[in-house]
């Protein structure tokens, strides 16, 4: 997987928000389509869209994605609302950057999941979608009450011609590359082994916002951030770089609430090494690369400032070790 933060522009991406009944251009439809959540867009995700690429070249077509927003489980479990890994607009353009494109994106919603498996496959996948081709991964389910399974699909869609390519676990360093390990190594705030299961840096897109300007008075004026709520990376302190207008910044970063100060809404807030411009208003990425430490309470903005000197140096090391992002 060769996919990077820089892949993930903020320029529009080829969107279709699909319907039922919805017609799709002429020109949309025919493609071999990946089907899944791809949050994330992760390594195993990489390897459905591998697949979905050879298969598009023997149909003589090209691949696309097919996928859901909001996450279904946001749907049916509001209180308990998925880590998303990749808002939409950034997954879709991690797809585009794999070759999946456009992203035809099913506007899900208890009636979407409603749906039974078989009118999936038959009105949607087939009749709307005029699928040249399908690929899925080996526990992707589908329809109401989750009933479409990877060997339904196969058997319908093969009943009418269409191949239907069912992908395995895709393994990495002995483990199956999966959305959920990617969350649960950011909570642990182990962006290493994230990383590894992405292909790329986990990284983050907002806009810089006003703070309480505290960071100034302490040395180091910082470019703050509100994360989704959802968010549920490790409180702490990391080395990171932010790609400002383009370009990719050093930097040290501290997520969490506070506890020095007031213990307050969780705050992703970046000092930019070597950097004078004003941020504000700016939409920017923040690629996380390597856990320093957790939040903690210090007793003296004396002993405050020296670890942040300290955290400074440490990220500075560990990012002059790393090689650069691409342009």
């Amino acid at each position: 997987m060769t996919s990077s933060p820089e892949a993930a522009r903020p320029d529009a991406q080829p969107v279709f928000v699909l319907e039922p009944g919805k017609p799709v251009p002429a020109d949309l439809r025919g493609r071999v389509l990946a089907l899944g959540n791809f949050d994330g867009v992760h390594r195993g995700h990489a390897e459905l869209a591998r697949a979905a690429g050879e298969m598009a070249a023997q149909q003589g077509t090209s691949a696309a994605a097919l996928t859901f927003e909001p996450h279904p489980r946001s749907v049916f479990r509001p209180e308990q609302p998925v880590f998303r890994l990749t808002p939409e607009s950034i997954k879709v353009a991690l797809l585009a950057d794999l070759g999946l494109s456009p992203s035809f994106v099913i506007a899900f919603d208890r009636a979407v999941a409603g749906i039974p498996a078989e009118a999936f496959v038959d009105d949607l996948l087939l009749g709307q979608l005029g699928a040249a081709g399908l690929v899925c991964g080996y526990d992707f389910h589908f329809g109401k009450g989750r009933t479409g399974s990877p060997e339904m699909l196969q058997a319908r869609a093969g009943h009418a011609g269409i191949p239907v390519a069912v992908v395995p676990p895709f393994t990495f360093l002995g483990e199956p590359v999966s959305s959920t390990l990617v969350r649960t190594a950011l909570e642990a705030g182990d962006v290493d082994h994230a990383a590894a299961l992405l292909g790329r840096p986990w990284f983050v897109r907002g806009e810089i916002v006003h703070g309480d300007k505290r960071g100034r008075d302490l040395g180091y004026p910082t470019a703050n951030m509100h994360l989704g709520h959802d968010c549920r990376l490790r409180f702490g302190i990391y080395a990171v770089r932010m790609k400002i207008d383009g370009v990719w910044h050093d930097g040290v970063a501290s997520f969490g609430s506070r506890p020095t100060f007031d213990d307050g809404a969780p705050k992703l807030e970046t000092f930019v090494f070597d950097f004078s411009g004003d941020l504000y208003g700016k939409t920017v990425d923040v690629a996380f690369v390597a856990f320093l430490r957790g939040e903690a309470k210090f007793d003296s903005l004396e002993a405050l400032i020296a670890q942040m000197d300290a955290d400074s140096a440490s990220a500075r090391g560990i990012l002059a070790a790393t090689p650069a992002f691409l342009p």
